[in-house]
């Protein structure tokens, strides 16, 4: 798999939609990231996730084992299961590409080591102001690291 091609990066067979010109199907970030809101409201929102598999752009995660829908402070807690040693991991909704309700998987455009990097999770950590910070920003600057020209 080459980590510079789009198609690579989304996980999706044909992620890239508009004439290739870096629209992401489920919806690209319009302008400023928002880590905490679904790009794409219906595919996600009044939907049960739980029990859904994770799957990052390098491979499988875990499954889901809690979802918020809140306006504004959305996310997804994900259990590794014997991936990180049991860890569980929490990701912004904003980190979701899209979903495919029929094979029950949540897609996000971060790989398995961005994952593994990000701000440890505990139980009482997704409503701590400074660890949703933290990890916000995480996920945020890590779009720093796509290679210029793909898409997001």
């Amino acid at each position: 798999m080459n980590p510079l091609d789009p198609r690579a990066v989304h996980a999706s067979p044909d992620p890239l939609v508009a004439g290739g010109q870096g629209a992401v199907a489920g919806g690209a970030p319009a302008g400023a990231f928002d880590p905490w809101s679904y790009r794409d409201q219906s595919s996600a929102t009044d939907v049960d996730l739980v029990g859904y598999r994770v799957e990052a752009t390098d491979g499988g995660i875990g499954k889901i084992d809690s979802a918020s829908h809140e306006v504004g402070g959305s996310y997804l807690v994900v259990d590794t299961g014997r991936w990180i040693f049991g860890r569980k991991v929490m990701l912004p909704a904003g980190t979701v590409s899209h979903v495919d309700h029929d094979a029950r998987e949540v897609h996000v455009d971060r790989t398995r080591d961005q994952i593994r990097a990000a701000p440890e999770y505990d139980g009482n950590s997704h409503g701590d102001p400074a660890y949703r910070d933290r990890l916000g920003g995480y996920y945020d600057a890590s779009y720093a690291d796509l290679p210029p020209g793909t898409a997001r």
